[in-house]
């Protein structure tokens, strides 16, 4: 079969390599028909990739947002997971006795694995992976694919504990942004969305969003709170990892509000201490999802299918994914989401 392998740092070739065998015992062979490109995947690929994420090990094959088909199930398999069936994938695999396994947080497992990071991933044209990783899926399979991120934009808004009617600020109009964007419309809130590109903002409005373009911080942070109403916004989300977004949220939510941190890197912020202890603050990061979330992430893909494919703004096949890669990471401003096709 072909695989797209990311043998060192900067440097993948798409070549042949065996076939998975026959699945054994809760284990299924499925056809990756359609694989999302994320930021993981650009750390991954440029050896960037933290020592508590893992670290970057080659050779590997990349892909975690996967949209799939069946081919064969082994025995003891569940009744619905037939050749044919088209899955999105759970990618997070999890050792169960960590103190969050225990304490019902496995979603951040100490010791977590991650298909196409730790083990190999969706850039082939067959893998062999856990019944208990698949999720049955009805739409397109690179709608199927952005299941993954959309899952991320539901643990967000769970972490948030967003309620009808409140007012959200989200910043950054990327892939994920639009996803929590999505999800929190899905809730009943007030969205505003806050990125540097008006390009990205287009979709946001379409699902109903208020939209400003970054121009600064104090302009995003007063245009907010004037939005919000007197006390500011009680929820504020940041989905873009960068130092003045991040520093931002914390002045702009409001007393007793919630700012939830998705938005990854290693930048380092000065905050201070007393925004957190004046305003009470609740201060909460987002990591992966577990399995109830996962299912509510594609139950929320097949209601919103439309929006959600609009979200993908460029598509390869496998063949072309070391170009697709390069392109995604040099083309920010152009690229929202790159999918390569396995089909």
């Amino acid at each position: 079969m072909r695989a797209a392998v990311t043998e060192s740092v900067g440097s993948m070739v798409v070549r042949d390599r065996p076939e998975p065998g026959a699945p054994g015992a809760g284990e299924v062979v499925i056809h990756p028909e359609a694989i999302g490109i994320c930021g993981s995947d650009y750390h991954f690929f440029a050896g960037e990739l933290s020592e508590e994420a893992g670290g970057s090990q080659f050779p590997r094959v990349l892909g975690h947002e996967v949209g799939a088909t069946i081919v064969a199930a082994g025995s003891d398999c569940r009744p619905e997971l037939v050749p044919g069936q088209r899955v999105a994938v759970w990618p997070l695999q999890v050792c169960g006795h960590c103190y969050p396994c225990s304490v019902g947080r496995a979603n951040n497992c100490e010791n977590f694995r991650l298909v196409g990071i730790h083990t190999d991933g969706g850039m082939q044209e067959l893998l062999s992976i856990g019944q208990d990783q698949l999720f049955p899926i009805d739409g397109p399979a690179a709608v199927a694919a952005m299941a993954e991120p959309v899952s991320i934009a539901v643990r967000a808004a769970n972490r948030a504990r967003i309620s009808p009617g409140e007012h959200v600020v989200v910043l950054g109009a990327g892939p994920i942004g639009q996803c929590i964007c999505l999800a929190a419309r899905e809730r009943g809130a007030e969205v505003l969305v806050i990125d540097l590109q008006e390009s990205r903002l287009g979709l946001s409005q379409e699902m109903g969003a208020q939209t400003l373009v970054w121009t600064d911080a104090a302009d995003s942070v007063a245009f907010a709170r004037r939005w919000a109403g007197p006390s500011g916004p009680p929820v504020v989300i940041d989905a873009t990892g960068a130092s003045a977004a991040v520093s931002a949220m914390i002045e702009m939510v409001s007393h007793a509000g919630r700012a939830v941190q998705v938005g990854m890197s290693g930048d380092t912020i000065t905050l201070r201490l007393g925004s957190l202890t004046e305003k009470e603050l609740d201060l909460l990061g987002v990591c992966c999802c577990g399995t109830g979330e996962y299912a509510e992430a594609v139950a929320l893909v097949e209601r919103h299918a439309g929006i959600v494919g609009r979200m993908i703004s460029h598509e390869f096949a496998l063949e072309q994914a070391p170009e697709a890669i390069r392109f995604a990471m040099s083309n920010p401003t152009k690229v929202m989401k790159v999918v390569i096709r396995g089909e």
